[in-house]
């Protein structure tokens, strides 16, 4: 069937994956969590990495503060986004520490450009932890509507992981032009390897 409003049906959707997601019970959304981060950091891609670069999670969103620290003590640099103002970009940086993060864009978590260090040119040896409301089961996304992974994800060449509860995955998504798929998809059930096009 073909969609004839995609901003309609997103916005639907993204509706649905968060009645899903307010429907779990701390105990249950801590229990989740911990599911994503032991499949997430199982994988080969995650040990041969020396830098994560990832978001800083809101309630809703699956865990990354148990990532941040687990990288940490895995000896793996880890770098954030900060919104830039007045545009549709952001800039990953370094941190240390979860106090150089202050509240920004959004009620996001975000580091300080005065403290921390810049993210020129990321790694090749770097994964990137790609945020999402929902993900099909062709490794695309269902983001927050703003743009801002997307044009990131645009120029970056290292391995990207979508990570999602698994009530979340969805056959098929409605996808625009510069929708780009992730290489990896984590959930709390299972994890898959998505076969891009070349």
């Amino acid at each position: 069937m073909q969609i004839r409003n995609i901003k309609e049906e997103k916005n639907r959707l993204r509706e649905k994956a968060q009645k899903v997601r307010r429907g779990y019970s701390p105990e249950e959304k801590k229990r989740l969590d911990q599911s994503v981060l032991k499949r997430l950091t199982g994988l080969y891609q995650y040990r041969e990495a020396t830098t994560i670069l990832t978001y800083v999670s809101k309630s809703l969103e699956t865990d990354t503060i148990g990532l941040i620290e687990r990288a940490w003590r895995d000896g793996k640099r880890v770098a954030v986004p900060r919104c830039i103002d007045g545009t549709r970009q952001m800039t990953f940086y370094y941190i240390t520490e979860l106090s150089q993060l202050e509240k920004c864009s959004f009620g996001v978590l975000e580091p300080r450009p005065d403290i921390c260090e810049a993210v020129v040119t990321p790694p090749k040896n770097s994964l990137c932890i790609v945020p999402g409301m929902a993900f099909d089961c062709e490794g695309y996304r269902l983001g927050y509507g703003k743009g801002y992974y997307d044009r990131f994800l645009s120029d970056y060449h290292g391995v990207t992981a979508g990570i999602c509860y698994s009530d979340c995955i969805r056959w098929r998504l409605p996808r625009g032009r510069f929708d780009r798929p992730v290489d990896i998809l984590v959930t709390d059930r299972f994890f898959r390897k998505i076969k891009t096009k070349p």
